[in-house]
């Protein structure tokens, strides 16, 4: 029986520090002053609200597309697919970020049933949108490591709240849309 004595790196620090970073920075956006013209050098940032809507519905094809090849036993697809679905979560991070440093936030302005179907969305969104964070990393951290027990055991939480999260993303982007 051949034994491997290589050494497994342990992501588990950077990991939850990349989560408690990411989470702080969009957190601190709504405590950051700053001017509310909503431009970059004279450049309006209207249009980073759809783009924003655009990269989540990305993601969520991409993850759909990582579903079907891992079903299908397609490992390279869907590592591929992942990888691509962290890249445009990343793009996703800094229109987002940039968006809401420098435009700052938009009330929601409708009334009636509408506001509870859109606070109940939004709510969610931003809960799982936090908790994905870390699932996602440990998720591809098991992942890149062929950790294919600990990988399945997590992705089964980490799929559907991914999906959910990025498709709440778009939703909220067409409830919200009419006010900015």
């Amino acid at each position: 029986m051949k034994v491997n004595h290589t050494k497994q790196r342990n992501y588990t620090p950077l990991i939850w520090g990349l989560s408690i970073l990411i989470v702080a920075i969009i957190l601190a956006t709504n405590y950051i002053p700053r001017d509310m013209d909503g431009t970059i050098a004279g450049v309006s940032l209207t249009f980073l609200p759809l783009l924003n809507a655009v990269l989540n519905g990305v993601t969520f094809l991409l993850l759909l597309g990582a579903l079907m090849m891992i079903k299908k036993k397609n490992i390279k697809a869907h590592q591929r697919l992942i990888y691509a679905a962290f890249g445009v979560t990343l793009v996703f991070f800094v229109s987002y970020l940039t968006y809401h440093m420098m435009a700052g936030s938009t009330s929601f302005g409708g009334e009636g049933v509408i506001t509870y179907i859109y606070y109940t969305i939004l709510i969610s969104h931003i809960f799982l949108a936090a908790a994905v964070v870390p699932l996602a990393l440990i998720t591809l951290g098991h992942g890149v490591k062929m950790d294919v027990a600990k990988h399945k055991k997590i992705a089964r939480w980490t799929m559907p709240i991914w999906l959910y999260v990025s498709l709440t993303g778009v939703i909220v982007y067409i409830l919200i849309s009419p006010y900015y």
